[in-house]
């Protein structure tokens, strides 16, 4: 465990000398702040609270944003070791390949949770600040709910980032797939499950297992999480009729599922490949 651990050490002491903590911290703060403050404008309009208003918003500006930074941590983890030849090097030392991808994995989710936690607690900061009448405690558990779940979502993206990490054999090429493979899940599944449903009526099979289609997409999966696990946030998104009869289990053993599977992929790619 002791080579895992050093190998997390390394992550986050290379995010830091990259600036990526304070990049990614300083982006999500910013757009979490201007949601917070001018995003939530409509809250006395739906007669919800301004808190339930902004995690709603937060959910979305997270479908979009923490992937992309997700995937920019994760995509050359293991392929731009083997670039700079310091993977060699890296498994001369007594540790297996399991450590390297799972000390690495959690170098990546320190540094994501960290810009995540900062990022979204300006925003509630900020609503604690300027809010006429304290949010509600629900309001405030739904928000912790939040950034677990947008945590969650961040690190499926870095272990789909550590499958392609591992799968190609040029920095730039890992680069390219992790672009392509953020707008099909973040962008095109959604047109295209759209556009199936529209010209289907949502009737038949489609409509039948609309929630199941969502499931097997780690960002729809995020979305049913915020949707219902979060008192009034399906009211104020307009998907009651999805999440109505949904529990906030699945989405969430689907988006753990998400973390598993891509890191026990890359794990069993990475340990047939020549370094």
């Amino acid at each position: 465990m002791n080579g895992v651990l050093t190998i997390a050490g390394r992550e986050i002491r290379e995010g830091l000398r990259n600036r990526w903590v304070a990049a990614a911290t300083l982006i999500l703060a910013a757009l979490a702040l201007a949601l917070a403050l001018v995003g939530s404008a409509p809250f006395g309009a739906v007669e919800t609270g301004r808190l339930t208003v902004t995690i709603v918003s937060l959910s979305s500006l997270s479908i979009y944003l923490l992937p992309l930074i997700a995937l920019l941590l994760g995509f050359d983890a293991i392929v731009g070791e083997r670039e700079r030849g310091t993977l060699l090097l890296m498994l001369a030392y007594p540790v297996s390949r399991w450590q390297v991808v799972l000390g690495k994995f959690l170098g990546h989710a320190a540094i994501l949770a960290f810009a995540t936690t900062i990022g979204f607690g300006s925003a509630a900061v900020a609503i604690a600040l300027t809010a006429d009448a304290a949010p509600a405690a629900a309001e405030w558990w739904s928000f912790g709910g939040l950034v677990l779940a947008s945590i969650g979502l961040g690190l499926a993206f870095v272990a789909v980032g550590y499958v392609i990490s591992v799968a190609v054999a040029e920095r730039t090429t890992a680069a390219g797939v992790a672009v392509v493979v953020w707008l099909f899940l973040v962008v095109l599944y959604d047109m295209g499950l759209l556009g199936a449903l529209v010209a289907t009526g949502g009737q038949g099979f489609l409509g039948d297992t609309l929630t199941v289609w969502l499931l097997a997409n780690p960002a729809d999966a995020y979305r049913l999480v915020t949707l219902t696990g979060f008192e009034g946030a399906g009211t104020i998104a307009g998907l009651d009729a999805v999440v109505a009869d949904l529990s906030v289990a699945w989405p969430a053993l689907a988006l753990a599922a998400w973390i598993a599977a891509p890191l026990a992929v890359a794990w069993t790619i990475f340990s047939r490949k020549e370094p």
